[in-house]
């Protein structure tokens, strides 16, 4: 797992298929408004049902996070202040939680399938986006 910071403030979370280990993980830290968890069990392992109550939660941001079906992807992440900080290439069973940045994408490859996560309810474009 790689994170990526800029000035203090978590901007990304890169996790590559190699980092997945036995047991449950959560690569976010737990004040993300978006929570990514890791889970590898053997078969058999019983998991208690559950549901997830009603609670007011109070969201500032959408938070995303992108994972890599097939394919290859580049991601850009920019500062606060809209500067190019970092990019990297996120392959078949990658995922990336984008914390605090604003992002972009370039496909890489044909027939690439991406798995898009992120908070809602989504507004519109002008409402829930800045464009760089």
């Amino acid at each position: 797992m790689e994170k990526i910071e800029n000035n203090g403030r978590l901007l990304a979370i890169i996790w590559r298929d190699s980092d997945w280990t036995p047991g449950l993980s959560f690569p976010t830290p737990e004040e993300l408004f978006i929570q990514a968890g890791c889970w590898q069990y053997p078969a058999g392992k019983s998991l208690a049902a559950h549901r997830h109550k009603t609670y007011a939660r109070d969201v500032l941001q959408t938070q995303e996070t992108v994972y890599m079906k097939r394919g290859k992807m580049r991601v850009d992440i920019f500062d606060e202040g809209n500067e190019l900080v970092r990019q990297f290439v996120l392959e078949q069973g990658d995922f990336a939680v984008l914390a605090d940045c604003g992002h972009g994408y370039e496909i890489l490859e044909d027939d690439t399938q991406v798995l898009e996560i992120k908070n809602g309810p989504f507004v519109d474009v002008e409402t829930d986006k800045e464009m760089i």
